[in-house]
């Protein structure tokens, strides 16, 4: 188990759960060191003194808050310890929430609570099963690094995850930031949602970090003396240019059908191909006013034939009824001989 980063209870109602707090995840990042490119020599960040210059070590350094220029307010780590709240050595549930509530950009960091002891076995696998069957998550309170937080408590397999959260004043509003009003037509809409349709997953646990696998092979072939690896064919694009917007989404749509190995349901809407262009200002509108221009000629266009060919079918009727009357009269007259004949 790795190494808990602390340890206290939860607290259910009247029940105490003693648990530990352990890292869900992992940082595989590489790390690089700051060097001094004449001799290789480690630059390093030292912890001195503004007054005296003296370098300090970690237990001559203290912790304060400044209230003014030159007026600071020390506070040592027993003072906090002594604050008077709740939440300092416990990890207080304070609701039960759909999971389907809480905004996703509030979840930061995750932890894994462990049993802290034989004794917590009980209460932590009731809190568990309460999780799974009522289909909820747990709000709760806790004191964390100098501050009173907000996590959620969920269950993942057949542990406990704590998700630290954000308060909701610590969220900027992302108002000023969305688009102005666009002019999008249904057929985008509809081969966007087609897209999303094509390029769903039931499972995203195959992907990998190959950014990390590029620079392990750059620094494997530099500390080996072997030239550097060459940048594989098609994974630079070329920037300032935006494609269509409908041939690219036609594009992407049979692009993530190759992928997956589907045949294309209808081969000539996905033979086009996407036409790269610089985009103007206005070229939007302009393309819109020649759609709908060439949409209302068509339409005219197939309303005359429309209307040629009605013309032309009531002349036929018209001269198969004439023909129709003629011969009638014509019948008349022979049967009326016939009779006077006789």
């Amino acid at each position: 188990m790795p190494r808990p980063l602390w340890t206290g209870a939860i607290s259910f109602g009247l029940v105490t759960i003693p648990i530990k707090v352990v890292s869900a995840t992992e940082n595989h990042s590489i790390s690089f060191h700051r060097y001094h490119l004449e001799d290789m020599g480690r630059i390093r960040t030292r912890k001195v003194c503004e007054i005296d210059g003296e370098e300090l070590s970690q237990d001559e350094i203290g912790k304060g808050y400044e209230i003014g220029k030159d007026r600071t307010v020390p506070v040592t780590d027993e003072e906090l310890d002594r604050m008077p709240l709740p939440t300092a050595k416990a990890i207080e549930i304070v609701a039960f929430v759909d999971a389907d509530t809480v905004d996703p950009v509030r979840i930061s960091d995750s932890y894994y609570l462990a049993v802290d002891g034989q004794v917590a076995a009980k209460p932590y696998t009731l809190l568990r099963k309460a999780l799974e069957r009522s289909d909820k998550v747990a709000v709760a309170k806790f004191a964390w690094h100098n501050r009173e937080r907000l996590g959620l408590l969920r269950v993942r397999d057949d542990a406990i995850v704590l998700h630290a959260m954000r308060w909701p004043d610590e969220i900027r509003s992302p108002q000023s930031l969305a688009p102005g009003d666009v002019e999008l037509d249904e057929d985008e809409i509809e081969r966007a949602v087609q897209l999303t349709d094509t390029m769903a997953l039931d499972d995203i646990s195959g992907f990998r970090d190959r950014y990390r696998e590029a620079l392990e092979e750059l620094i494997a072939a530099k500390s080996e003396g072997k030239e550097l690896p060459e940048p594989r064919e098609g994974e630079e694009e070329e920037t300032g240019k935006v494609m269509d917007l409908m041939a690219a989404l036609n594009a992407s749509v049979k692009a993530a059908r190759e992928t997956r190995g589907e045949q294309a349901e209808n081969e000539q809407a996905e033979d086009e191909h996407a036409t790269v262009h610089e985009m103007r200002p206005g070229t939007r509108k302009r393309t819109a006013k020649k759609t709908a221009a060439g949409k209302t000629t068509a339409r005219k266009t197939a309303a005359r034939k429309t209307a040629a060919r009605k013309t032309a079918t009531g002349k036929q009727a018209a001269g198969r009824t004439a023909k129709a009357s003629t011969g009638g009269k014509a019948a008349k007259k022979t049967a009326t001989r016939k009779r006077t004949a006789s």
